[in-house]
């Protein structure tokens, strides 16, 4: 059998000058790098940044009443882009249309403010989403860490603004306005930051993310 074998080859060579192909090697395509944001992400971000409008005008107001400032906008962007994962150019238009939206009268007493401040803090947002922050592999602590430090930056941003035209320009007492918005941005940060933490867990899962 073997001698037989070994004259096919020899034929085979002799007839097409070419040896026989040996068993051809399985080719696997590399996966693909997420090159921007999908269309599915787009409508996420939307539908996002809607709620979070609506939020602010109906359950933050009524927060607002008593004594609480949550500022449900900049959870969902926060949540929008920890969802997401934006490039940061992407992440900056995500922040400035979260301060567009803003510009709502009913949403905002301080015309503009919100333009600077949210892109400053949905750019934190954008920059946290890269550090790994599990504990044991399984709980992953970004969504309330990276949430909680971007507020703080939105609100630092808008709370130092608004100081200084609304008090260093009228001779005002600045210390207790900065106490006074300290309280309130981190307040609104510890709010936010349990907020995304609660929700990006079950929306991961529903969306494989």
């Amino acid at each position: 059998m073997e001698q037989q074998i070994k004259r096919e080859v020899a034929t085979q060579t002799a007839t097409t000058g070419e040896a026989p192909a040996g068993p051809r090697k399985r080719e696997v395509a590399a996966p693909q790098k997420k090159a921007g944001l999908t269309t599915q992400d787009l409508i996420l971000i939307a539908v996002l940044l809607a709620a979070g409008a609506v939020l602010k005008l109906t359950v933050g107001s009524l927060l607002s009443s008593m004594g609480m400032k949550p500022n449900f906008i900049i959870a969902m962007y926060c949540l929008a882009i920890i969802i997401t994962r934006p490039k940061v150019g992407q992440a900056l238009v995500i922040g400035l249309l979260a301060g567009l939206i803003c510009q709502v009268p009913m949403l905002n007493a301080t015309p503009l403010l919100n333009i600077p401040s949210e892109v400053l803090g949905a750019l934190a947002c954008g920059l946290l989403i890269k550090v790994p922050m599990r504990i044991g592999g399984k709980l992953d602590l970004n969504p309330l860490v990276n949430t909680f430090v971007s507020t703080v930056v939105s609100g630092g941003t808008f709370a130092l603004l608004s100081i200084y035209i609304n008090v260093v320009s009228t001779g005002g007492d600045v210390m207790v306005a900065l106490a006074t918005y300290a309280a309130i941005v981190f307040g609104t940060a510890t709010f936010n930051a349990i907020l995304v933490q609660v929700l990006a867990m079950p929306l991961r899962k529903v969306l494989k993310r």
